[in-house]
């Protein structure tokens, strides 16, 4: 909206709004308004989650250690899509479609998150929504985003979006897609693999969707999950700024996708709101981020991965995400597998998540949450020298 309202104000001979068309100031300012809008809020949020009686409910087979959380605050996520959503309205460029793409992502995982944290506070079910039924609705919302993502990296615009579509049916689902939609290899200068259509599909599906989980399942300490989000989210935004200019793309030897530059401004957002969370959410948290906030985020960070083509480092990045998911697959599955085979159940770790192995092994819960930021800027970095490193 501001957007607009200065490009027109440029327009009319009042030259120094055209200041604001630079996406590095917007992504500065849309930072600092999801940041004061979290700030300002938090307070406000917590008091009346408290008032409403929405508190955490802790289950009874989890450590002893967290029965005192019982009763805190939850659905905070809700906050952060505020923040998220008002400053991105007023510093993004609204006629973008990725920006749209995303956001609607977002907030239908968190419309999922939040259907799920209802049942947790008003029925007053630990478990939430059955894992079935919410996954069933982030396969939709996951295969909607996927196909519509596969045809609008590879086509400049909405025009010829739908024409490709038209095409794609028209071959017998059989289209080749240009170089751009590509999956790119890290750290290499010119190694990547075409994935096809229904290949481009399948990838960004799993990909939004194991992301989602991903960040859900690490929220699971004060702190924890909400600060590998904002480190992620914000050398995400260093990737669309690249790969949204035909100089740095060409430069840096990415593929150049038209638009993409303007995701910048949501992942500013996004760390502007995300750090004013963790002012909220540090140890000892006075709320917590609950699945409407850790889905929506997941499908967030996923989403602009795809769009500026680094699925791979976003695996990279996101380590500790997908280490903590694999924790639980192999947990599970070696359980299951015991039990079967020997009719006793064993286990790998000594609770999963990851984060809960430790704690039980005697780590300090904010030593888990220290440690894991660690392990996250660290990845991070390597991430992000992949921008040169090729």
């Amino acid at each position: 909206m501001l957007f607009k309202l200065f490009g027109w104000l440029a327009d009319n001979q009042l030259r120094g709004f055209s200041v604001f068309e630079y996406i590095t100031l917007r992504a500065v300012l849309a930072c600092a308004t999801s940041l004061i809008i979290g700030l300002i809020a938090g307070p406000l949020v917590i008091r009346r989650l408290t008032a409403m009686k929405i508190g955490q409910s802790v289950r009874s087979y989890g450590l002893e250690s967290h029965l005192v959380k019982t009763g805190t605050p939850t659905m905070g996520g809700a906050l952060i899509l505020i923040a998220i959503g008002v400053s991105t309205l007023l510093w993004a460029d609204l006629t973008n479609r990725f920006v749209w793409a995303v956001l609607l992502v977002t907030f239908g995982f968190g419309w999922i998150g939040w259907a799920d944290d209802y049942k947790k506070v008003v029925d007053k079910d630990p478990e939430g929504m059955s894992a079935r039924q919410k996954f069933f609705w982030q396969a939709v919302i996951g295969l909607i985003a996927a196909i519509y993502l596969t045809f609008a990296i590879s086509a400049p615009n909405n025009a010829n979006l739908w024409v490709l579509i038209s095409d794609w049916i028209s071959s017998g689902f059989t289209l080749t897609l240009p170089t751009r939609a590509d999956l790119i290899v890290p750290f290499f200068k010119s190694v990547s693999y075409p994935l096809g259509t229904l290949g481009f599909i399948a990838l960004t599906w799993c990909v939004i969707v194991g992301t989602s989980n991903a960040v859900n399942l690490t929220d699971g300490l004060d702190g924890l999950a909400i600060m590998p989000t904002v480190m992620v989210g914000s050398a995400l935004g260093v990737f669309a700024y690249v790969v949204g200019r035909v100089d740095y793309s060409k430069y840096l030897l990415f593929p150049y996708i038209p638009g993409a530059g303007e995701l910048m401004i949501l992942c500013a957002a996004l760390a502007g709101a995300g750090l004013a969370f963790l002012w909220f959410n540090a140890y000892p948290a006075q709320v917590f981020m609950g699945d409407v906030g850790a889905l929506a985020l997941g499908g967030m960070l996923a989403t602009i991965a795809v769009i500026v083509r680094q699925e791979i480092v976003l695996f990279i990045m996101g380590g500790v995400f997908v280490a903590e998911t694999l924790s639980v697959m192999l947990q599970v599955s070696w359980f299951k597998y015991t039990k079967k085979k020997y009719g006793q159940g064993r286990r790998i770790l000594r609770m999963a998540p990851l984060h809960h192995h430790f704690e039980a092994s005697g780590w300090k819960e904010t030593q888990v949450v220290v440690r894991f930021w660690i392990v996250s800027m660290m990845l991070v970095l390597v991430g992000l020298s992949s921008l040169k490193i090729r």
